[in-house]
């Protein structure tokens, strides 16, 4: 009897999944999707954070009498370097929060998976497979 396919999937084995089983399954897979969003999310707002400190670095070399263009919403304002430093640092503030936001989210939705992984794995066994292919 030949193995036809990769992995140990028996299809005469006694396992059987309720509807119970089934749902926590999807919510499983739902956070896990959820964790995914925040992951992605959370490498932008970290991206923009270090362009707000690189700005602050560049602007430490400009000259205090010098307008500064600076970006709110769709238009420049051009406004002086102290100015500018104070739009950067409230920018960095909001973003640092935005980030521990989004890390704390992400925690919350792994604790949760992490329940459902032990009683599902505590249920199936071998049977199931519920690790991420980054982790």
């Amino acid at each position: 009897m030949a193995n036809s396919g990769k992995g140990t999937f028996k299809p005469d084995s006694d396992v059987h999944i309720s509807f119970e089983d089934q749902q926590k399954i999807n919510i499983f897979a739902r956070l896990n999707a959820k964790v995914d969003d925040y992951k992605e999310e959370l490498k932008v707002k970290q991206n923009d954070m270090k362009n707000l400190e690189e700005a602050v670095e560049e602007l430490s070399l400009a000259d205090d009498s010098d307008k500064i263009p600076y970006l709110i919403g769709e238009v420049f304002i051009c406004q002086g370097l102290e100015d500018t430093l104070s739009s950067l640092e409230g920018a960095k503030t909001k973003k640092q929060n935005e980030i521990k936001d989004l890390e704390s989210k992400c925690e919350e939705l792994k604790a949760q998976m992490g329940e459902l992984k032990a009683h599902l794995y505590g249920k199936f066994g071998s049977h199931i497979n519920l690790e991420n292919e980054e982790d």
